[in-house]
């Protein structure tokens, strides 16, 4: 391979650049560059050319028009050793260009802002940079071409060591271009399509669905020791980790949706929740997070022994020393007192997360892998249920104290696996079931699991996710002591269900709306 002899270089993210470039200028490179970068180049001590003086031609159109023309992309294009395109190259004063240096506007981190204006959003569409990065990878066979600051070190490497790049290191870079562009484009796509919907579609789904989720980490493997696994996205804009062993798959799994589930109650009073694999054993509130922790592991005792906990308040000391009675995996925690923070990190598995961003105000939508080469896409579940929204389908009404606990529990029951039978008092689950094939099964497992716990049922709501789809469900709960029920309401059975209801002066109430979740 020659010698590189000529670079460009035009990147937003000067994150090493000048090092690089002064690596490069050692070795006799030309260098070439816009805007910015050439300035920074010069006040670094560089000589670079100003890529106008290269060309030929001015920036212009407020600099939407400086690397769109032939010098540069004929210069990255024209095959090295073919004897027609090196004739047309010399005819028009076309030097190789052996080296491009590009990375994108910040389009990614500008709708990440709140609030972004569409305007700014378009304006950090980069046209002419993926143009050069795709010409430079076409032929990366003669041109070195990089988008990461991450590769510089290798790059310089081989040039300080023999004065170009092997072809297989040039192979790699080329594959890392058309992924980034393609993620590019595809971070673009996403929120356009969201600006510009179809006139019938609200809100719109798009037709083509593209995911454009950088690498965050790899993992030790995946849900079992057999399976490879990695973590993509921007997981941790969200989630700090303070101290612990580093995060598995299936952690990051349970964590998520424990905070989802405590997301609930985010800005009310103390709220605790104890999950296990994405099932929450037992949800509890107080005037305190040591009250709430008491509350939610009373529920179930075993269970939690591994599990995922997560806090609605600064964990503070008082709860951080009950938690530190039993074995936990993670907690994750909007902040975490200086004492509290300095007793469980004596725990060296424990793993300990920091809130930083809500999880709920990340993308409102679910992706899930359904094999066969494909995917399912939805709405999140972010249906909020009120008094106000209820309606009451019994002869007897709730009492308050029966509609506030129907509301803790609707919002709890949410967040359990279908078929999810909960009871609860107004300020803590009393038994959960879930995942069962049969409603009347996840009932039984609730009432079970409230007798192991010692907990009585009498006076309980009964908080299922989906309709009674007969009576039976309904007759179980009142025979364990459940004295109101809510659940959505939309079986052809309700007026059976209802009838049972009144029965046994069971308060009913319909929601209008289900939460399976699968």
């Amino acid at each position: 391979m020659p010698k590189i002899l000529r670079a460009l270089l035009s990147v937003s993210d000067k994150t090493g650049l000048v090092p690089f470039a002064q690596t490069l200028a050692a070795a006799g490179i030309e260098l070439i560059s816009t805007g910015g970068t050439a300035k920074a180049l010069r006040d670094a001590g560089l000589k670079v050319m100003d890529l106008s003086d290269y060309t030929g031609f001015p920036e212009m159109l407020d600099g939407r028009v400086k690397t769109l023309h032939p010098k540069v992309h004929g210069g990255l294009l024209f095959l090295r050793g073919n004897p027609e395109h090196e004739a047309t190259a010399a005819k028009h004063s076309i030097p190789p260009l052996d080296l491009v240096v590009v990375n994108l506007y910040p389009f990614e981190q500008t709708v990440a802002k709140p609030n972004v204006s569409l305007h700014d959003a378009i304006e950090n569409i980069d046209i002419g940079g993926p143009s050069m990065l795709r010409s430079a990878a076409k032929n990366h066979a003669s041109v070195t071409v990089i988008t990461d600051p991450a590769d510089y070190a290798e790059v310089a490497a081989q040039i300080q060591a023999t004065g170009a790049t092997t072809l297989d290191l040039r192979c790699r870079l080329a594959a890392r271009v058309f992924a980034r562009t393609a993620a590019y484009d595809a971070a673009i796509a996403t929120p356009l399509a969201a600006a510009f919907p179809p006139a019938d579609t609200a809100p719109p789904l798009p037709p083509t669905l593209s995911i454009n989720a950088p690498q965050a980490q790899t993992l030790r493997y995946g849900e079992n020791p057999h399976q490879r696994a990695a973590l993509y996205g921007r997981f941790h804009d969200y989630f700090q980790q303070l101290h612990g062993k580093e995060l598995s798959y299936n952690n990051i799994l349970d964590l998520t949706a424990a905070a989802a589930l405590i997301g609930e109650f985010a800005g009310e009073r103390p709220t605790l929740a104890i999950l296990k694999h994405t099932n929450p054993c037992g949800v509890g509130r107080g005037a305190s997070l040591r009250e709430a922790w008491d509350r939610a592991f009373a529920t179930d005792k075993q269970a939690p022994f591994g599990g995922i906990i997560a806090v609605n308040q600064p964990l503070d000391l008082a709860c951080a020393e009950a938690i530190a009675e039993i074995f936990s995996e993670v907690i994750v925690a909007p902040s975490f007192q200086p004492d509290a923070l300095a007793l469980l990190q004596k725990k060296k598995n424990l793993r300990l997360l920091l809130t930083r961003k809500d999880p709920g105000a990340a993308a409102p939508w679910d992706i899930r892998s359904v094999g066969a080469d494909s995917f399912l896409m939805q709405e999140r579940d972010r249906k909020i249920v009120t008094a106000a929204d209820v309606k009451i389908v019994t002869k007897r009404p709730p009492t308050d104290a029966e509609l506030q606990a129907m509301l803790f529990g609707w919002r709890v029951v949410k967040h359990v696996k279908s078929n999810a039978i909960v009871y609860t008092a107004s300020d803590r689950t009393l038994g959960i079931g879930a995942g069962q094939m049969s409603r009347v099964d996840s009932s039984r497992i609730a009432v079970w699991k409230a007798g192991e716990a010692g907990l009585p049922l009498a006076g309980s709501v009964v908080c299922s996710d989906a309709f009674f789809p007969f009576p039976d469900g309904l007759i179980a709960a009142a025979e364990a002591g459940a004295t109101a029920a809510i659940q959505p309401g939309g079986s052809v059975r309700d007026a059976e269900v209802i009838a049972a209801a009144n029965e046994r002066n069971v308060a009913m109430v319909f929601t209008g709306a289900r939460h399976f979740r699968h």
